[in-house]
């Protein structure tokens, strides 16, 4: 349910985005719905009220999401500021690659990997596979973020149907092989 809600921002966005432009009069003033502009205007307000949200209901919000809220807003309001989309075109490809420092710094800093902390309360698996667990999330981050960049800037038409499916796709594939990875070490420990 957690990842559903992380996503609400996203569906808004891509929804505000794909609209036809039009211009809109709420409250005496006008303004235009549908486009890029709109679009990250809708994405702000959605990530700051599910994360406020979320951050009443919990008293914290996650590192993870943290980032993205900050990085929306960030992107998002340079991209409102200049009236120009590139700006938000750079947030996914950065977010991605702070993960993956995160994730690689975490070789070096504490007693465990990030993916270790993150998934040993569920399944036990010998140091040398938390490494090398840990050290993939890192390459999917880094090439998942030049395939954004890379798509945004070059198939501008494509981007956010690429953000929005083509991201999602790519991460569900990675954590199937990473789940097959964890079945194999897991009957291999039954055993």
């Amino acid at each position: 349910m957690k990842q559903l809600i992380d996503f609400i921002p996203l569906i808004v966005f891509f929804t505000v985005y794909k609209m036809d432009p039009r211009m809109v009069d709420v409250a005496g003033h006008s303004f235009e719905l549908g486009g890029p502009i709109s679009g990250t205007f809708f994405l702000i307000v959605a990530s700051a009220i599910v994360y406020g949200g979320i951050f009443i209901k919990n008293k914290t919000l996650e590192k993870s999401q943290l980032i993205t809220l900050v990085a929306v807003v960030l992107f998002g309001g340079m991209t409102l500021a200049f009236q120009n989309e590139s700006f938000l075109k750079w947030k996914a490809p950065i977010v991605n690659w702070i993960f993956a420092a995160a994730f690689l710094g975490s070789q070096f800093i504490g007693q465990k990997t990030l993916v270790q902390r993150m998934m040993e309360h569920a399944v036990s698996l010998p140091e040398e596979v938390w490494v090398r667990m840990n050290l993939s999330w890192v390459v999917f981050f880094i090439f998942l973020g030049v395939a954004n960049l890379y798509v945004a800037f070059t198939f501008h038409e494509f981007w956010v149907d690429f953000k929005v499916f083509g991201s999602l796709i790519l991460t569900f594939v990675f954590v199937v092989l990473q789940f097959l990875v964890i079945s194999k070490h897991m009957r291999t420990e039954e055993k």
